[in-house]
């Protein structure tokens, strides 16, 4: 993490004083430089935040649970911890690969399937109407998944089709941190990831329509996939959190000796 920030500000001096957007484009949005863009003071600053951004992530992907004696985890809270990690993993092709082509599109898209099928018996007692929830889920990952297959076969969906997976998951998400906002496991922190990541597009989008004049350097995308991935990581993380070990038993309090029974004295 401390490489890529340093790194991003590096590119960032080279930005303004040559004029050029192309690697500092690159390490903050992972993407071919648009070529209206200018190298202005505001472009370059808005290109620094979005790599910010993605360097908080990974420092809150890579740093692990805190130290301390993890609790015992019954047998799915650690399946869901694994596919938790599964899936951060899987965010991290966006580094590699910023124009996912289908296969990833699919691995990542399975991956969160599984995460779905997982949550669920964890949180049960926070969820009501957990079965339609689950299948809100579902649809929305393995029907992304499936779209991706079917486009590859040249066999098209609707478009409208997208659109409901979508609302799928953003049923199933918004109902997730819900859950956990109430169950005891999960930071107050790691909620409000949860929620940044669903709000960070509308709010990118309202900021680009408001500042026209900035180069178009906007990627609502690249924002949400970066609280998406802490979102994920953080529930991992928490789910091995010391604070949820129970603390041992106070010692007893020592008891004073019993007192000798008196000897009768002799005559």
């Amino acid at each position: 993490m401390s490489v890529y920030a340093v790194a991003l500000a590096v590119t960032a001096v080279i930005a303004l004083t040559i004029g050029d957007l192309g690697v500092l484009w690159r390490l903050s949005l992972f993407t071919e430089v648009n070529a209206d863009a200018a190298a202005t003071w505001p472009n370059v600053l808005i290109l620094v935040l979005a790599g910010s951004v993605w360097a908080w992530a990974l420092w809150q992907s890579l740093r692990g649970p805190l130290a301390g004696p993890p609790p015992e985890l019954d047998r799915d809270a650690r399946r869901l911890r694994v596919a938790l990690y599964a899936a951060v993993a899987s965010w991290l092709f966006y580094f590699l690969i910023p124009s996912w082509p289908w296969w990833v599109t699919v691995l990542n898209a399975v991956v969160m399937w599984v995460v779905v099928l997982l949550f669920h018996p964890v949180l049960t007692r926070n969820l009501k109407y957990a079965d339609h929830l689950r299948g809100a889920g579902v649809l929305a990952y393995g029907g992304t998944a499936a779209v991706e297959v079917l486009d590859v076969l040249d066999r098209p969906m609707p478009g409208w089709l997208s659109w409901i997976c979508g609302l799928a998951g953003l049923i199933w998400t918004v109902t997730i941190l819900r859950a956990q906002r109430r169950d005891g496991r999960w930071r107050r922190a790691t909620v409000l990831y949860g929620v940044a990541s669903l709000l960070a597009p509308i709010g990118v989008g309202l900021a680009s329509g408001l500042l026209v004049g900035a180069g178009n350097v906007y990627d609502a995308m690249s924002a949400a996939n970066a609280l998406m991935l802490i979102w994920l990581a953080r529930s991992a993380h928490e789910l091995a959190d010391p604070r949820h070990q129970p603390a041992p038993p106070p010692p007893l309090p020592a008891q004073p000796p019993s007192p000798l029974p008196e000897q009768p004295s002799t005559p």
